[in-house]
């Protein structure tokens, strides 16, 4: 299989790219496409590391934001650690995946991050039903798979939904962005919901006053990460 890139494709692509940036780097196309690959899984397993170490935390009863804040601060190897959340959409997963099937499945660490990070929802879970969802109406805020957006593409928040939808009365669910059938005001939410759940991380939402228990595990009210 010839992967190798001609010299002439090399310039045409170099005076498109080269109208954006004039920082290049040439790499032959398997290369090319690694390197996309590598990136997202990076990205994908670091997001798993942070949601692992909040599960983790949450066992315990101890909120994982008091431990990200105290080892980030004023410490430079550490203040690359995201903080946790539902790590979806259309390319983290997905090429995580890739790279797994380009190595024969033996990508463990990818996979690991894979069952960590789809698993996220089911944990969220294990801290909502002491309060006893059966006669619970839940409001759930953020349906897009990340902040500012309105693309809901292999979004977690609706994994969330369904397993909301099997323990709790009602399941109300709002979004910044996202325009589609089913979903409530905002206001509207905060009024019904006994208890809320932050799905994606919207700008919008770190302004909610609410005196309702949210589980937030952005941490975006500043409340920390667990239900409160």
């Amino acid at each position: 299989m010839n992967c190798r890139t001609s010299s002439r494709a090399c310039e045409r692509a170099a005076d498109l790219f080269g109208r954006l940036t004039k920082d290049l780097v040439q790499l032959e196309p398997l290369e090319a496409e690694l390197a996309k690959l590598f990136c997202n899984s990076w990205r994908y397993v670091t997001f798993a590391v942070a949601n692992q170490f909040y599960a983790l935390c949450a066992k315990h009863g101890i909120d994982y934001y008091r431990i990200h804040s105290a080892i980030t601060k004023n410490y430079p190897r550490m203040k690359d650690l995201p903080g946790a959340g539902f790590a979806a959409g259309p390319c983290l997963f997905k090429d995580t995946m890739q790279l797994a099937a380009y190595y024969d499945n033996e990508f463990s660490l990818g996979q690991s991050a894979m069952l960590v990070n789809e698993g996220f929802p089911r944990m969220l879970m294990q801290q909502l039903r002491p309060i006893g969802l059966q006669n619970k109406t839940v409001g759930l805020l953020g349906m897009a798979f990340k902040a500012e957006n309105d693309d809901v593409r292999d979004s977690l928040a609706f994994k969330m939904k369904k397993l909301l939808e099997l323990e709790c009365r009602r399941v109300l669910c709002s979004d910044e962005f996202v325009k589609a059938p089913g979903l409530h005001k905002l206001d509207a939410v905060l009024a019904d919901a006994d208890v809320l759940v932050i799905g994606a991380p919207h700008t919008r939402y770190r302004t909610v006053q609410t005196k309702k228990p949210v589980l937030d595990p952005w941490n975006l009210l500043g409340r920390g990460g667990l239900l409160r």
